[in-house]
């Protein structure tokens, strides 16, 4: 008897964690399959049409958007500047947020006033930042000239020049976004018992060696998951970035979000634009899983 009132018991236990699980999660499936699902099926679909974007009028051409974009330049160029930017983030961004969070986990709270001024460019918005070095970095009347002329030198383009324009914007973007990661490796620090510390002081361990050697093996998850971040959001980037160039001069600048908001709003190519929008998603998609099936691989191999 005791054993069937206690399966009853348990059975009405699991039943309202089910309701309970439901009623709380309802809310977040619902928002996913308005704003994530449901957007990304429609842009596949629009992607198998030509279309406008403004007239009820939609040509059926099936796959011959895809077809175009294999064999689009602009495309790929718009990839490859992608790449770069993902790969020159992940060089400059993650060891300047581990060197930046290593200083002010030494420095104690006597640093905060740090803290708070790294901090600033990450809470300016993108477009504000975009206009503020698109002035700043201005041929004429620009920081960058003006201190030119000031030595005797003549006007600098960083903007209008193709190898240069990039590099430009890359730095710009390590500027606002080094201190995401920085306040993300301090949370790591965070984590990290000051008993540790101690202890590999008591070793005789220097500050140096105690990074080297403690801290960096205890953050490399975080590591990790800060270069996957910084993979998918340099592979998304472009607020800032048309802001600032708009793409240009030339394809110099251009990504794929770019590319992808002129054809869609610039030249009213709503269904190949939405092609490069999928292409877009189907990249960025399969570049993160197989990083992190790699990155998997490697923490399996260390154990």
């Amino acid at each position: 008897m005791r054993n069937n009132q206690n399966q009853s018991l348990l059975k009405y236990k699991q039943r309202s964690t089910r309701v309970a699980a439901t009623v709380f999660l309802a809310p977040v499936i619902i928002m996913m399959l308005v704003f994530i699902v449901y957007p990304i099926m429609s842009t596949f679909n629009t992607s198998l049409y030509e279309w406008n974007g403004i007239s009820s009028d939609k040509i059926f051409t099936g796959f011959s958007n895809w077809q175009d974009l294999f064999t689009d330049i602009n495309f790929w160029v718009a990839f490859r500047n992608n790449l770069i930017i993902m790969i020159c983030s992940i060089c400059i961004q993650i060891p300047l947020g581990v060197a930046l969070a290593t200083f002010l986990d030494a420095g104690g709270k006597k640093l905060n006033v740090f803290k708070v001024i790294w901090f600033l460019p990450l809470l300016m918005s993108s477009v504000a930042i975009g206009f503020l070095f698109s002035y700043a970095l201005a041929t004429t009347g620009g920081i960058i000239t003006t201190i030119s002329k000031a030595l005797g030198g003549g006007k600098i383009d960083l903007l209008g020049r193709a190898p240069q324009a990039l590099f430009a914007v890359i730095g710009v973007i390590a500027w606002q976004y080094t201190p995401f990661y920085m306040v993300y490796f301090m949370a790591g620090y965070s984590g990290i018992d000051s008993d540790i510390y101690e202890a590999a002081i008591i070793d005789g361990a220097t500050r140096g060696k105690y990074f080297k050697y403690v801290a960096l093996p205890l953050l490399m998850p975080i590591v990790r998951t800060a270069c996957i971040l910084s993979l998918i959001g340099s592979l998304k980037y472009f607020d800032l970035i048309y802001v600032m160039t708009g793409g240009g001069p030339g394809t110099a600048t251009e990504l794929m979000a770019t590319y992808m908001y002129k054809l869609s709003f610039t030249h009213f190519k709503m269904g190949y634009g939405s092609t490069v929008a999928a292409g877009m998603f189907i990249l960025v998609t399969g570049i993160a899983l197989i990083i992190q099936k790699l990155i998997n691989k490697k923490e399996d191999y260390y154990g």
